[in-house]
């Protein structure tokens, strides 16, 4: 039975391993549509391609997780991209100025008492 427990732990760690993979390619890819939204002039939240995000995503979920699961999972996959979008310029920083103007801007969301789900996106 331990065997068995712990190769089901290395299975999951081999998958958080994609998932982070994935999540920072989608991430990156947030970048790239901030820094056209600002060229274009477009806002950053638009409800409409986030439902229609969530309604895709819901689509293709065949379990185990239900529904609301992955609605929970998808909100908060795309509040981070918001605020990669919201800090993309023209220019695209390195991994540490990156990093440091994530945890700033996170950091003034709490100052101003911000929710977890500002309404941009």
């Amino acid at each position: 039975m331990p065997d068995a427990l712990g190769a089901l732990r290395r299975r999951i760690d081999e998958l958080d391993e994609q998932i982070v993979h994935l999540l920072n390619a989608r991430s990156a890819c947030a970048l790239e549509i901030g820094a056209l939204k600002r060229v274009l002039g477009l806002p950053v939240y638009q409800p409409e391609r986030e439902q229609a995000v969530l309604s895709h995503v819901r689509s293709v979920n065949g379990g185990p997780l239900d529904d609301a699961a992955i609605t929970r999972l998808y909100e908060r996959i795309i509040d981070e991209a918001r605020r990669l979008e919201r800090l993309a310029g023209a220019e695209r920083p390195g991994r540490a100025t990156m990093d440091r103007n994530v945890a700033e801007s996170s950091e003034s969301d709490v100052r101003a008492g911000a929710t977890t789900r500002a309404p941009e996106g």
